[in-house]
């Protein structure tokens, strides 16, 4: 994958306490990006309220493959794409990309399930949420 496989971007900087004692960013971190890049997109397009919404997602399922150390104080691009828009699903795909590479330092997804916040039952996305996720769905025919 190259950025050019993603269809959107954010910024997050590399923080003093994301280095382990190995000297490069631990991997817990980084699916804490992962969450935060696609969570401040749905925020930043006000399809989430995470304070009032009627619906939020919940990750079923996650993975990420590492190709190359990350460490502070680089900032990370993360390229956001939808692999799957299911009825009440949809499975993020994240590349973390540092300044001067083409390719990714690594390869991330999770699947979101979105529920109704009360019941916590699985809930077709709203057609707002699915006119806005079109642009990022990389699965829709032609594409």
């Amino acid at each position: 994958m190259s950025r050019a496989d993603y269809r959107a971007f954010r910024s997050i900087p590399t923080r003093w306490m994301d280095n382990d004692v190995y000297g490069h960013v631990n991997n817990v971190v980084y699916y804490s990006w992962f969450d935060t890049a696609v969570n401040a997109l749905l925020i930043e397009w006000g399809l989430l309220d995470i304070h009032a919404g009627s619906t939020i997602g919940l990750v079923v399922e996650t993975g990420c493959r590492y190709h190359r150390s990350v460490a502070f104080p680089e900032i990370v691009e993360a390229g956001i794409r939808i692999g799957k828009l299911g009825n009440s699903s949809v499975r993020w795909e994240v590349g973390l990309f540092t300044a001067g590479h083409e390719g990714p330092a690594a390869e991330g997804f999770f699947i979101h399930v979105y529920v109704d916040r009360a019941s916590r039952r699985p809930a077709p996305l709203p057609p707002e949420w699915r006119a806005r996720l079109a642009a990022l769905d990389t699965s829709a025919p032609g594409l």
